[in-house]
């Protein structure tokens, strides 16, 4: 089975006045169809930047990344974009969520501007698998943080992206929530096929996944099956 995501001696250095200073360092990593992978390391190891740069909002200084067969360093800024657009859904830290838009409002938004239109069908799976059927009506200030966040995910997989990016999803959550929000995850992966990467500094969050690789220094580590 070819890997769906492939990072090939990924470098990301920032320049900050007259210093390099380096966030990813020759990063290899490849991630199969169907993996539900969490990438742990504490703040300031370039797991965010690993994440975005897969994801394809921002690009390496060198290496390469091939998502879904398509190397994106050989790939217009436009082409780029269409690419996250049918392929990649986000989910992160902060809801970013419409606040004047309901929860059906802001998850069908996401359908107009895939520009395939409504369906339907595929959104009442997904709002039924993320139990969100009776908070539909309901705009962000009406509902729990775990509720947006679910919605977030509802609006991130409505499309169907051949691969999911969650960066720290349940950070601004309580254990209830953050617990609700990572079982609706592990289903999406179990009963859609949903390949996830999820970004966490926290164990008990990556003990939900397949696979935890960990990064310090802008490195991977290791990597190892979850318990």
């Amino acid at each position: 089975m070819d890997p769906i995501v492939k990072a090939e001696e990924l470098w990301k250095v920032y320049r900050l006045g007259k210093v390099d200073v380096p966030a990813l360092r020759g990063v290899q990593m490849d991630i199969l169809p169907g993996e539900f992978v969490t990438i742990m390391g504490p703040s300031g190891c370039g797991k965010s930047t690993l994440l975005y740069v897969v994801g394809g909002l921002t690009s390496p200084s060198r290496g390469r990344v091939l998502l879904d067969g398509n190397d994106l360093a050989k790939m217009s800024d436009a082409d780029r974009t269409l690419l996250r657009r049918n392929k990649v859904g986000f989910v992160f830290q902060r809801f970013n969520l419409l606040p004047t838009l309901d929860a059906r409002g802001n998850i069908a938004i996401a359908q107009h501007i895939h520009g395939n239109g409504f369906d339907p069908h595929r959104f009442d799976l997904v709002t039924r698998m993320l139990g969100l059927r009776e908070r539909l009506d309901h705009r962000p200030a009406e509902m729990s943080g775990g509720e947006q966040q679910r919605v977030a995910i509802a609006r991130a997989i409505i499309n169907e992206p051949k691969i999911l990016l969650a960066d720290e999803p349940t950070g601004n959550l309580d254990t209830k929530n953050s617990e609700s929000v990572l079982k609706m995850l592990t289903q999406l992966n179990q009963q859609l096929g949903q390949t996830i990467i999820l970004i966490t500094h926290n164990p008990e969050v990556a003990a939900y996944a397949h696979r935890v690789l960990h990064m310090r220094d802008g490195q991977i580590v290791d990597g190892i099956p979850a318990d």
